[in-house]
């Protein structure tokens, strides 16, 4: 359990950072290219980040996995959140930029959260499994621009920018428990698909 708050800790400070460069890049394009960085840094130092793990829960449910990805979650969203807060406070034209996006997030409904995140959850389980099987960061290359740019909502990501935002609401945790929710059913949904497809390979 100490690995995975320590791992989780960690994956929190680099999603933090690929948040950042992200706010801090006029272009929406290159900055969502940066933001890769996040998920390299994560997959080849062996973070732990509930978006890269939670699809692998469609075939190791065990009560031992499903408690290391609640308090990975939680260690995730409890770092981004406060580096986030760090963040407005050195940077506040990051903060200023978090602020608006923010905002643009909590106009949305509960379900179109829900439905942007299962999309995200679907390209995280992708990108995370394309470099498990094949060994290479094309996957994340791509998966990550993606879902930046098409809109759709990474929960732990999403944390680090209401942190930077500055504006605290009830409404935020509404929002993130869609997130989480969407997230999870997007990544056990593909790895459980995938595995079906795998087993009628073999």
């Amino acid at each position: 359990m100490k690995k995975t708050i320590i791992g989780s800790i960690c994956a929190g400070i680099c999603i933090a950072i690929g948040g950042s460069v992200f706010l801090a890049c006029d272009n929406k394009t290159v900055g969502s290219v940066l933001f890769a960085v996040a998920l390299i840094c994560i997959c080849y130092m062996g973070y732990y980040l509930f978006t890269g793990k939670i699809g692998y829960a469609a075939a190791d449910h065990s009560g031992k996995n499903i408690t290391a990805l609640a308090v990975g979650l939680c260690g995730n969203l409890v770092v981004t959140f406060l580096l986030g807060v760090l963040i407005r406070s050195v940077l506040p034209a990051l903060g200023d930029k978090a602020a608006t996006l923010c905002a643009a997030k909590l106009t949305q409904t509960f379900f179109s959260t829900f439905v942007r995140a299962i999309f995200c959850g679907f390209l995280m389980y992708l990108a995370v499994d394309i470099f498990k099987e094949k060994k290479t960061p094309i996957g994340i290359l791509f998966c990550i621009p993606v879902f930046i740019l098409a809109g759709f909502e990474h929960s732990v990501a999403d944390m680090f920018y209401f942190g930077a935002c500055g504006n605290y609401t009830w409404s935020i945790l509404l929002f993130e428990l869609a997130a989480v929710l969407g997230n999870t059913v997007g990544s056990i949904l593909l790895c459980w698909l995938s595995n079906a497809i795998r087993k009628e390979n073999n």
